[in-house]
C-alpha cells in the first residue's frame, strides 16, 4: 500500500537546505544578534520624534514611551531647548533643535522619524496654524508616515468666540490634506487646574458657580501623555479621532464636595456671577465641555483618573488650604 504523504515521518516532509544557503542564513542571524536586534525585527524600525519634548505634556509623554518599553534609541526628542533634555541624551535618544518659528530648523529635527506627536503650541501667536504646518511639511519632507497631533474636544465647534477650537480646527484640516496619516488626540481641559480651583475654595469656604454652568470632563496631563503613547506604539489608530477625556463631568459645585470631604472643612457654594471663565460654557464659548469618553481606559488600558483621585492624591495641598490662616 502506498504511504500517505500524512503518514511519512515529519523529517522527510521537506528536503534539507543547501549547505550554501543555509550558512548565508546563519551569517545573516548572527549579524542581527551581535546588533542587539531581536530575528524578528528584519522590518525598518520606527523611530518615534516627540515634538515640544521638553514641555509639560511632552516631558510625560517621553516617560510614558520609556514605560512601554520604546528602546530610547528609538527616540527622537524635539525642543528649543534642547540642553534640558540631557539626561535622555545620556541613554541614547536624539535630541535636537527644532523650532516652528524657525521652519527651517525642522526637517534635521525630524529626520529619521516615522511618527510624530505633534504637540500644539497651547497659546501664542495668531499664526499657530501656519507654525503647526510648518512642523507637518517638514515632517512629510523627510519621510514621517503617521502624525499624531493634540487638539481639543471642541475642535468642531464653530463658536466664534472658542478660537482655541477653530485653531485647532484649521490645524486639522492641514494635517488632513497633507496625505500623510494622521490621528486626532482632542484633549479635553487639563484637570491640573482643578487642584487650584479646590484649595481656593476651601481657603475662601465658599464658591460662586455660574448658573449656566456646563459640567467639565476635565483630563489629567498624565492620562493625555499616556494615550498618546499608546496610540504611537501600536497599530490600528491611523486616521483615527480620539475624545481624550475624563471619565465624567463634574461642576464646580462638585468640585466643592469633593474637596470638602477631603480636607474636613465646608464650602458654602452661592449662585451668581463671579464662577471662573474656564468652567462656563456661557463665557469661554465652548459647547462640548460636558464630552466623555472611555477613549483613555481604551487606549491604556487602564482607567481615566477622576476628580475624586486627582484631589486624593493632593490631599495634603488641600488639608493645607483648609487650615487656619
Amino acid at each position: 500500500m502506498r504511504q500517505n504523504r500524512s503518514d511519512r515521518p515529519l523529517h522527510t516532509l521537506s528536503a534539507p537546505l543547501p549547505r550554501r544557503l543555509f550558512l548565508q542564513l546563519l551569517a545573516g542571524a548572527a549579524l542581527l544578534l551581535a546588533a542587539g536586534m531581536p530575528l524578528h525585527a528584519q522590518q525598518e524600525r520606527e523611530r518615534i520624534i516627540v515634538s515640544g519634548a521638553s514641555g509639560q505634556l511632552g516631558a510625560l509623554a517621553v516617560e510614558e514611551l520609556l514605560a512601554r518599553g520604546v528602546d530610547p534609541r528609538d527616540l527622537i526628542l524635539v525642543s528649543r531647548t534642547p540642553e534640558e533634555l540631557s539626561a535622555y541624551a545620556q541613554r541614547g535618544a536624539a535630541t535636537r533643535f527644532g523650532d516652528f518659528t524657525q521652519p527651517e530648523s525642522l526637517p534635521a529635527a525630524y529626520e529619521g522619524g516615522t511618527r510624530l506627536l505633534l504637540i500644539s503650541i497651547s497659546a501664542g501667536p495668531d499664526n499657530r496654524p501656519q507654525l503647526h504646518k510648518n512642523a507637518i511639511d517638514a515632517a512629510k519632507a523627510v519621510g514621517v508616515r503617521h502624525i499624531v497631533y493634540t487638539s481639543t474636544v471642541d475642535a468642531e465647534n464653530t463658536d466664534v468666540r472658542a478660537l482655541s477650537a477653530a485653531m485647532h480646527r484649521e490645524t486639522e484640516q492641514i494635517l488632513r490634506d497633507s496625505g500623510v496619516a494622521w490621528t486626532m488626540l482632542r484633549n479635553h481641559l487639563y484637570a491640573d487646574n482643578v487642584v487650584g480651583q479646590a484649595q481656593r475654595m476651601l481657603t475662601d469656604g465658599r464658591v460662586v458657580v455660574q448658573p449656566d454652568e456646563i459640567p467639565t470632563a476635565f483630563v489629567t496631563r498624565e492620562d493625555c501623555a499616556a494615550a498618546a503613547a499608546a496610540v504611537l506604539t501600536s497599530a490600528g489608530h491611523e486616521n483615527q479621532i480620539y475624545n481624550i477625556t475624563g471619565p465624567a463631568a463634574v461642576l464646580r459645585s462638585d468640585i466643592a464636595r469633593i474637596a470638602s470631604a477631603i480636607a474636613g472643612k465646608p464650602i458654602e457654594v452661592v449662585q451668581g456671577l463671579g464662577g471662573e471663565p474656564q468652567a462656563s460654557g456661557a463665557i469661554a464659548g465652548f459647547a462640548s465641555f460636558n464630552v466623555t469618553s472611555d477613549a483613555v481606559a481604551v487606549l491604556t488600558g487602564r482607567p481615566a483618573t477622576s476628580i475624586e483621585a486627582l484631589l486624593e492624591r493632593n490631599r495634603a495641598a488641600l488639608l493645607q488650604a483648609a487650615a487656619p490662616q
